[in-house]
């Protein structure tokens, strides 16, 4: 790789960079460095350097600058939804954002400045050496040497640059870049923060949404729903530059609480996003309740046609109408943690717990036989034995993934595998084919309308913690390119067929949601700000996303 050269600090700053690239470069240095020193003595212009030859690419892995917050005037939130975006995650506090980078072993560097000013600078200060306790994450922040804030970071052992200290400058240096730059820039007045009408969803839209984000964090009215709904959706609304799709996110968010001309409001602002609201519900709804965490989400199909099977974080699974999500029962037991759910057409309801063991109930939509026909037929169901085949070929190893359709069952696993079995021949044992490197994360599946030696074709695809979307037929060679691929993981895949032919919906763990319909090739998108964690495809075209605290229906249009 070609070497990046980088241009030498101002100021005489040479002492101080290289101590920075020092640091960076080793292994044993603590994680934090604090760059301090009194107002104007220079430490954002270090900073700033370090920062623009730390970006650009080409820059060695070791110098590389992976987020970078000024904190001047943000809150906690606005600041952790910058910094997550940055790298790739979703979070919505100081802790989530720990832990989601407690699980990714990139090597990550990030720069805090201005840390004094921050909104809440001591809850950042505290989040700043949460993050620095994790052995591949590297911190850089600036706080002037008098703050509170540099006496709180002080208390946890950073490395510590104060550039008040004559070590840190060559004299020489810079003396001769005074001499060039011996007239005093001239002092431009700041331009006062407009003024935002935190109740106008116009305003609220087109304002920039890092001045948005603070003034709500600081607002003690909640201006008719939209501070509860921007706070809840924030980091996609602070991304997004388009004010349609921050109005769309922000409908997505609204409770039933909120002032009813605000969702009209909202859908007009949202017209050209491709995408109109069918319903939403959030936590603490209750015309109709609020579902709960919809953890996972799979559609009903034949015995449970046009409804939605949703389980929460206890394991309940409520079955909602997939038009109004009006609630019209649910499972008479709960299971043990369920993070994927699917349907078999007779109605039998599939869950997998979170340590990969798979396990079903009936649901109402059964149909048992009586009478004479059950004293006749009293073995094994075909679904039951494609159940107990799955499960029986799942017995040594935990399963990650699990989907269905009217003729297929399949599971994937931590090893990247995916295995299929059909309900045409339920005692066969499953296909397995190897399709990522990492655990396979989401599953989803398609019957097509081809037969081959009288067994229905269906097509899976795969999603993976690798960034990849597979699509394999059973009994087929899989393709080797991967139908997309990003830097982040698959968080959710769904998939079905529509009017408008098939289409694929796939949930990424930065929080973006894309819905492809390959007739005739569009891809429309959406963020709806918490982290997605499931997502179902209906077969009158429309998309459910679920998050933690949400859980939106959205209508191609």
């Amino acid at each position: 790789m070609t070497s990046t050269r980088w241009d030498r600090p101002s100021a005489g700053r040479e002492p101080a960079a290289a101590a920075l690239l020092a640091w960076l470069a080793d292994p044993a240095a603590p994680r934090m460095c604090l760059v301090t020193g009194s107002t104007g003595c220079g430490k954002s212009a270090l900073l700033a350097w370090l920062v623009a030859h730390g970006v650009r690419p080409g820059t060695p892995q070791e110098r590389r600058i992976h987020a970078v917050a000024p904190l001047q005037g943000l809150g906690t939130r606005g600041a952790v939804w910058s910094l997550a975006d940055q790298l790739g995650v979703v979070a919505r506090a100081p802790a989530e954002l720990v832990a989601a980078l407690a699980a990714d072993h990139r090597p990550i560097t990030i720069v805090l400045s201005d840390l004094q000013d921050a909104a809440d600078a001591l809850t950042l200060a505290d989040m700043a050496g949460f993050l620095a306790r994790l052995e591949h994450v590297r911190i850089i922040v600036e706080a002037t040497a008098s703050s509170p804030a540099a006496a709180h970071l002080a208390d946890q052992a950073p490395a510590v640059m104060n550039l008040d200290h004559d070590q840190w400058t060559d004299s020489e240096r810079l003396a001769s870049w005074r001499a060039a730059h011996n007239e005093p820039a001239p002092l431009l007045p700041l331009d006062a923060a407009p003024a935002i009408h935190l109740d106008e969803p116009e305003e609220v839209c087109t304002a920039d949404p890092m001045t948005v984000t603070a003034r709500y964090e600081s607002s003690d009215g909640d201006h008719g729903g939209l501070r509860t709904a921007w706070l809840r959706a924030g980091q996609s609304l602070q991304r997004e530059r388009r004010p349609a799709a921050r109005a769309l996110t922000l409908l997505s968010a609204l409770g039933d609480v909120a002032d009813p001309r605000l969702k009209q409001s909202l859908a007009a602002l949202a017209d050209d996003t491709g995408w109109s609201l069918l319903w939403n519900r959030v936590t603490g709804d209750i015309r109709p309740p609020w579902p709960g965490p919809a953890l996972a989400l799979a559609a009903g199909h034949e015995a449970l046609a046009g409804t939605l099977l949703a389980g929460d974080h206890r394991g309940v699974v409520r079955i909602i109408s997939a038009d109004s999500a009006s609630a019209s029962g649910r499972l008479p037991h709960p299971f043990a943690s369920a993070q994927s759910l699917a349907a078999l057409p007779d109605g039998t309801v599939l869950a997998l717990d979170t340590h990969g063991r798979l396990s079903w109930q009936h649901s109402a939509a059964v149909r048992k036989p009586s009478g004479l026909s059950a004293l006749l037929d009293d073995g094994p169901t075909p679904v039951e034995q494609l159940i107990d085949t799955m499960n029986h070929h799942l017995a040594q190893v935990a399963a990650s993934a699990l989907t269905a359709t009217a003729h297929l069952l399949a599971a994937a696993d931590d090893s990247g595998a995916v295995h299929a079995a059909t309900l045409h021949r339920p005692t066969a044992r499953p296909q397995t084919t190897a399709l990522h490197e990492g655990p396979v994360t989401a599953l989803a599946a398609l019957d097509l309308d081809v037969v081959e030696d009288g067994t229905p074709v269906s097509l899976l695809y795969s999603g993976g913690a690798d960034g990849r979307v597979r699509a394999w037929s059973p009994g087929r060679t899989a393709l080797t390119t991967p139908v997309m691929q990003r830097p982040v993981p698959v968080t959710a895949l769904a998939a079905a067929h529509t009017d408008n032919g098939p289409v694929l919906a796939v949930g990424w763990a930065d929080g973006l949601v894309e819905h492809h319909t390959w007739n005739p090739g569009t891809v429309r998108t959406f963020s709806p700000g918490p982290p997605v964690r499931s997502l179902a495809a209906t077969a009158n075209g429309d998309l459910v996303v679920g998050c933690d605290d949400m859980v939106a229906c959205l209508r191609p249009c």
